[in-house]
């Protein structure tokens, strides 16, 4: 699967959609984006069963900051509607390969956005 683009109108639905779900928040004027964009689009082609998504901060700022995007590359990784990884930097390819088998493996809840879980502690 390649990469799609993804937008704030596209973000819950993509997020809460899909088992895992990489994002890379970049812009066109980012040297270290730039270098990184080759790693993430050549590890999309192969895990067909992951999605792959970039946000543009430039075109979706009002994304970028309600992800609190402070540094560019980030890259994000949810599963099942979770955010289990937040780091900006580019990543090698091994370390990518590393980071998506390690998303695979864990096991995890599904996300409650009912509002279900109000009330409940966290920890």
């Amino acid at each position: 699967m390649a990469t799609m683009e993804m937008t704030a109108e596209k973000f819950d639905q993509t997020v809460t959609g899909n088992d895992i779900v990489l994002i890379d928040f970049w812009a066109s004027w980012c040297g270290p984006c730039k270098a990184f964009a080759p790693t993430f689009e050549k590890a999309s082609e192969g895990h067909p069963d992951v999605v792959f998504a970039k946000v543009d901060t430039e075109a979706e700022q009002s994304l970028a900051a309600a992800a609190n995007i402070r540094s560019i590359p980030t890259l994000m990784v949810f599963k099942k509607g979770n955010l289990v990884y937040n780091e900006a930097g580019a990543l090698p390819p091994a370390a990518l390969e590393d980071l998506i088998s390690q998303a695979k493996e864990l096991d995890i809840e599904p996300a409650d956005f009912s509002g279900a879980a109000e009330g409940e502690s966290q920890g």
